[in-house]
């Protein structure tokens, strides 16, 4: 499990009560956590609009990008649109889970650093167990290195106009 770096905690409005959840859970097993909430973020919108998911996603995948931290998680209702947004910072790899064997693989075959979670779709005791799940695993290599070489390939060449 990751202890040198905080675990990086965002979620909207729809996600802060299992957030609150999930960084109590993680501070209880030793782990430091930094948390990203809607109400935190709105002297930071130069725009002056509402923070929604994609700001909070935003603010987490740079962090873990630029190396504050090797792993987050954002929760919305559904994980998907944090995931979608999460996605679109370059050097980022979010993945949606929402049992064991899909966290696991995200790391272990995919490297993901994120994790999303919908606070609509998944229950508080089996959200810790997922997010357990996916903290104690590492990427596994092997045949997956390749792949995920592939799509880092991938995201440089769309990212510099190259289209084939």
């Amino acid at each position: 499990m990751p202890t040198e770096s905080p675990i990086l905690l965002g979620a909207d409005d729809a996600g802060v009560g299992l957030l609150d959840v999930i960084a109590a859970d993680l501070v209880s097993m030793g782990l430091s956590v930094e948390t990203f909430r809607p109400g935190e973020l709105d002297g930071a919108r130069e725009d002056g609009d509402e923070v929604d998911y994609p700001d909070v996603a935003e603010r987490v995948a740079l962090a873990v990008r630029d190396g504050r931290s090797d792993r987050g998680i954002l929760i919305c209702g559904t994980g998907i649109g944090m995931a979608i947004a999460a996605n679109k910072v370059p050097g980022v790899r979010a993945a949606l889970a929402h049992d064991v064997y899909s966290a696991e693989r995200a790391r272990k075959s995919n490297n993901a650093q994120i994790l999303t979670l919908g606070a609509r779709v998944i229950g508080p005791e089996s959200a810790k167990t997922v997010v357990h799940a996916w903290l104690e695993s590492e990427f596994a290599g092997g045949a997956s290195t390749r792949k995920v070489a592939k799509i880092d390939r991938l995201e440089e060449r769309l990212s510099s106009g190259q289209t084939g």
